[in-house]
């Protein structure tokens, strides 16, 4: 078998279609696209074809690249990866190239033989850098359809000749939406923006009508034609200078300098942009070899990518129940995150019933779903009809026994272990014996909670993060009896709202909480010993999260931050290691400074909402030290103390699956994604170096940071954890 086969018809045109056995997108390795290139071949020098037509024998076009063709390029290069890579790279751009001049005279431009591309469906990545290098590119009119380059948000850009094309195509400032940000877009809209040539009802007739009647001139691209100039102007054209002075400026200001995919791929476009085209594919490969060889790219392909899509797709399913696909949800309070669960939930074509002790609460609740969709509308992201269809599957009641053919219930009410265990009986009073019950608890212990109920195999936690329509990860918490049942259909549950899974074992704070918590309190601990705040925020924003500690807690509350502590303090007894960080927050508290909510925290804010910068009154209870520590000492700090937590949840078998502890933090609370998470960032720095580091930062700054048992046995072993746990590699 084969991923592409060739047919010729009578009027002389030559179709090649892209259809890889046994999977459902297409996606190119490196011997499919030498095929592709005898094809190509077979076609050009045949003098009874006129033309070429790439298409697809699937509903869509192609989802990208096969990942693993760039680690067999490292792997098989020996001693030298890096000259593997690039001359591989160099490979995929002659034979694209070579479909671009289609046999024509490179000095006259004459001679070609037409080629276009057909694209039924979605074509991201390669997907689309293959139909740019033909002449014309035709889309079904296809809404659902994606086209664009996603690259950037697993740590790559467009290397196979996306990146040069689209430059030259639309301009630098045109096309940094799309290369920078990853941001697809329907076939009509492609169009609009120039992305792509034509949509139509029947791409294969209109491209075939195109094939036959195409002018040599037709074939000819811009940047072969003679006098082309780049839209927007080249770096040293007045308007080109501003626009790559601004370019660079918002990178920066945007990434602050964390990902790596995103400074080479500026570096790409602005020495490309100085050059002719194919010496421009040349800088183009050079520098995406740079980003492979860069830890970073695998670690965030590996997690961003490969994992992550193993976790959508069951990966710690237990395999021996069929399909648990929910039919009928209760959502058990109707606040913020009700609301939130019962939108997402009605998106999925699940049928919700919200339930509250307040009908007014309940509706309420309701009309958060109401207002999403009128947002939608307005930005013509969807239809009035379909905000009526996905109203009609809410329910807003006060009345339990509307709740007796769910078979799932998600309560969301506060966090109480009295009010939820009054809940929990209710509900079990109603529901039919086999419906599987679920608390959206973010602290408090599953086991504990599962006490209340007469069925305990069938309690699970399930923690949505705010807000719950943007948030992709869902934690899955298994209680000490929760059986695997529960765990297949919550599993199954987040699928069908799309969401990404992990699954843990009940421990104070779970895994998420457990990591962040250490790290909102590592900041708080650093301004309590003199350290600037900026200083805090901004080294934790270089090194790609998304707020600072300071700022993560004033926008979750620090009356709730002061709440955990005395909980925790209250568990943990003399054990408790963090009261140089409650001073700080009970003495804010006591002020009235709880967050953004009461606009007055570590931040002043106008009568908006409006951060101004850090309250004047936090220096003056803990000065500013005159001599601050060195920025890497700061982000170290931060770093390591979630890191470590990481490590210690897989040593008590809180994390079962090493893949979910990196996914889960970046998805969670947004750690440091170029990293590929906590356990892929300490094996970039190496177990030995980690474990001594951890040393250093445990005799400066405190026990918090004493070397977890498991990462000294493999610092001692030269191990890594991705090594180590080589079943888990394996299976990603």
């Amino acid at each position: 078998m084969t991923d592409f086969t060739m047919t010729k018809d009578s009027e002389g045109i030559a179709t090649v279609t892209w259809d890889c056995p046994g999977k459902s997108m297409n996606v190119m390795n490196i011997e499919a696209l030498l095929h592709l290139e005898t094809l190509v071949d077979d076609a050009l020098g045949d003098k009874a074809v006129k033309g070429i037509i790439i298409t697809s024998g699937k509903k869509d076009f192609a989802g990208g690249m096969d990942l693993n063709v760039l680690a067999q390029m490292k792997s098989a290069a020996g001693d030298n990866p890096a000259k593997g890579v690039f001359e591989g790279i160099i490979q995929m751009h002659g034979v694209l190239r070579k479909i671009e001049l289609a046999g024509m005279d490179f000095k006259t431009k004459k001679g070609g033989k037409p080629v276009a591309t057909v694209l039924p469906g979605t074509a991201m990545g390669i997907g689309l850098e293959l139909p740019m290098s033909t002449h014309r590119i035709f889309a079904a009119d296809n809404p659902k359809a994606k086209i664009g380059f996603p690259e950037i948000l697993v740590g790559l850009f467009p290397g196979a000749g996306g990146t040069t094309r689209l430059v030259r195509k639309l301009g630098a400032m045109s096309a940094s939406p799309y290369l920078l940000e990853g941001k697809s877009l329907a076939p009509s809209k492609a169009k609009s923006v120039g992305m792509i040539d034509e949509v139509s009802d029947d791409p294969m007739a209109d491209a075939r009508t195109w094939v036959l009647s195409a002018a040599e001139a037709d074939l000819v691209k811009p940047w072969d034609a003679p006098g082309y100039r780049m839209p927007g102007g080249t770096p040293y054209h007045p308007a080109g200078f501003l626009t790559f002075v601004g370019a660079s400026a918002m990178v920066n200001g945007k990434t602050q300098g964390a990902f790596p995919a995103a400074k080479a791929l500026l570096s790409a476009v602005y020495e490309g942009a100085l050059v002719p085209f194919d010496t421009a594919l040349r800088v183009e490969a050079r520098w995406f070899t740079n980003v492979i060889m860069n830890p970073s790219s695998a670690a965030m392909i590996r997690s961003l990518f490969i994992n992550k899509q193993a976790l959508e797709k069951g990966a710690v399913r237990p395999t021996e129940f069929a399909d648990q696909s929910v039919k009928k949800v209760g959502v058990i309070g109707a606040g913020m995150m009700g609301a939130g669960i019962a939108l997402v939930s009605a998106q999925a074509g699940i049928e919700v019933v919200l339930v509250d002790q307040n009908q007014e609460v309940a509706d309420k609740g309701k009309a958060y779903s109401e207002a999403y969709m009128n947002k939608g509308i307005k930005r013509g992201k969807t239809t009035p009809e379909k905000k009526e269809a996905l109203l009609s599957r809410i329910t807003a009641t006060t009345d339990y026994t509307a709740l007796k053919d769910a078979d799932l219930i998600i309560e969301a009410v506060f966090e109480d272990p009295e009010i939820k265990a009054t809940v929990t009986k209710a509900v079990e009073a109603v529901v039919p014996i086999d419906c599987i019950f679920a608390s959206n608890t973010s602290t408090l212990p599953i086991t504990d909670l599962a006490e209340s109920s007469v069925r305990a195999e069938q309690f699970i936690g399930i923690h949505f993060f705010s807000p719950v329509e943007r948030m992709m990860l869902v934690e899955i918490i298994k209680g000490k009896e929760t059986g695997d049942r529960a765990v297949a259909k919550a599993l199954d549950y987040v699928r069908q709202i799309r969401k990404t899974p992990i699954v843990v074992n009940d421990a104070r704070f779970f895994y998420a909480n457990r990591c962040i918590i250490p790290y909102i309190n590592e900041g708080i601990r650093m301004v309590s010993e003199g350290v600037a705040p900026a200083l805090i925020d901004n080294a934790a924003r270089m090194l790609g999260f998304p707020v600072g500690p300071l700022q993560l807690v004033d926008e979750t509350s620090i009356d709730l931050g002061a709440k955990i502590a005395r909980a925790t303090k209250a568990a943990m007894g003399n054990a408790y290691p963090d009261s140089a960080v409650d001073d700080v927050i009970f003495w804010m508290e006591g002020g009235g400074r709880i967050g953004r909510k009461a606009k007055a925290g570590f931040f002043s804010y106008d009568d908006t909402g409006k951060r101004l910068g850090y309250w004047g009154g936090l220096t003056d209870r803990y000065p500013v030290l005159e001599t601050q520590p060195d920025l890497i000492d700061v982000q170290h700090r931060l770093m390591f103390t979630q890191a470590l937590e990481a490590v210690r949840a897989l040593e008590e078998d809180v994390l079962m699956d090493i893949r979910e502890g990196d996914v889960g933090a970046i998805l969670g609370w947004g750690f440091a994604p170029w990293s590929g998470g906590p356990l892929s960032w300490l094996d970039i720095l190496g177990s030995p170096y980690a474990a001594s580091r951890c040393d250093e930062l445990q005799a400066t700054y405190g026990d918090r940071f004493a070397c977890p048992d498991l990462l000294r046995d493999m610092a001692g072993k030269g191990q890594s954890f991705y090594g180590r746990f080589s079943n888990v590699e394996n299976a990603a």
